[in-house]
């Protein structure tokens, strides 16, 4: 079952609560689209210091086997998962666990418009009773479907309270 389509993604301001009871496994969030721009690139080699010729100089760039200058990894694995909290799942995180298995399977170029895809893969009850652990199946598409990174995700995610009596 997909939770979001990007036609009928919601904001998470004024989302109802959503808690770790509200996904079943096998579900999958889709998240909004967002199209790669020279201004991402830069911004994000400023703020992470990832001054690399690949991302920020057409003329080296040209010469490389992608004949253009291409989008940070980190930054895409970024974008993917901030573009997933967009879904409104992710207003009771408690803590984020890690990432597993990242893969770059295609270069993002500028230009291309990429969504996330987050499959619940695993779905298990902490020691605290308030809290549960979601790990996700995470696939970056671009335009035209491909994937271009996939990765593993996990979130320590508040339960849905008790009544009160």
């Amino acid at each position: 079952m997909t939770i979001n389509d990007v036609s009928t993604a919601t904001r998470v301001i004024g989302q109802p609560d959503r808690w770790w009871e509200d996904l079943d496994l096998g579900d999958v969030l889709r998240g909004p689209g967002m199209t790669v721009t020279d201004a991402h690139l830069v911004q994000w080699a400023g703020l992470t210091c990832d001054i690399v010729s690949l991302h920020l100089d057409e003329e080296y760039a040209a010469g490389t086997q992608f004949g253009q200058r291409i989008a940070h990894g980190p930054f895409t694995l970024s974008l993917a998962l901030g573009l997933t909290t967009q879904t409104g799942y992710f207003n009771n995180v408690v803590a984020w666990l890690g990432l597993d298995e990242v893969r770059a399977l295609r270069p993002v170029l500028i230009g291309d418009t990429l969504h996330p895809e987050a499959e619940l893969i695993a779905a298990r009850p902490t020691k605290k009773p308030d809290q549960g652990i979601w790990s996700f199946a995470y696939s970056a598409l671009n335009q035209r479907g491909e994937a271009v990174m996939t990765f593993r995700s996990s979130f320590m995610i508040r339960r849905r309270p008790e009544p009160l009596r």
